[in-house]
């Protein structure tokens, strides 16, 4: 794996929804660093497109409630294990368990493994709340998928809250997980 700063030369083979992001990010002037990879199905392939980009990638969990009237998306250091009850005290919505593939295609245009934040720039109904740890935004840099899981992004947290986030018009609600049992 190589270190690339920012959009491939060639776009060519590559998926609509991942060229959007870089036009997008492009667009907003965000800098980034980019690696291309096989899809990490396990922690070893993981930790290796970690150490490439100089940062732990955030795990991102796409939620909804049992009704499937509220969507969310999570952002949390990989190394934290997910508590339903911890975090569905915090924004007062039980019974939260993982929405379907479907439903992560509506809303965020982005397949199972792919779950990054750049799917909010095709969330134009603002249907889906971020919820990002406090511990995510504690780190200078985020390390997320461009909507596709063979390429991961390096990017300044600044630039995610301060310049992505309000031209998608979404915000987000800073949660507290210890992710311990």
């Amino acid at each position: 794996m190589e270190l690339y700063n920012g959009r491939p030369e060639n776009t060519e083979g590559r998926l609509p929804r991942e060229v959007r992001t870089y036009d997008y990010l492009d667009g907003l002037g965000i800098e980034f660093k980019r690696t291309d990879h096989e899809p990490a199905n396990n922690m070893e392939a993981c930790n290796e497109i970690d150490a490439v980009l100089g940062v732990i990638i955030c795990k991102n969990l796409f939620l909804c409630n049992r009704q499937k009237t509220n969507f969310y998306l999570l952002m949390m250091p990989g190394d934290k294990k997910f508590k339903t009850k911890e975090l569905s005290s915090q924004i007062g919505s039980a019974r939260l368990s993982f929405a379907d593939p479907e439903d992560m295609l509506k809303y965020l245009d982005i397949e199972p493994g792919a779950v990054s934040i750049m799917g909010l720039m095709n969330d134009k109904e603002h249907a889906v709340k971020l919820l990002i740890d406090e511990d995510v935004l504690k780190g200078e840099y985020i390390g997320c998928h461009p909507c596709v899981c063979t390429s991961s992004l390096k990017m300044k947290t600044s630039d995610v809250i301060e310049k992505f986030l309000p031209a998608t018009g979404h915000d987000h609600q800073t949660v507290h997980l210890v992710g311990e049992d």
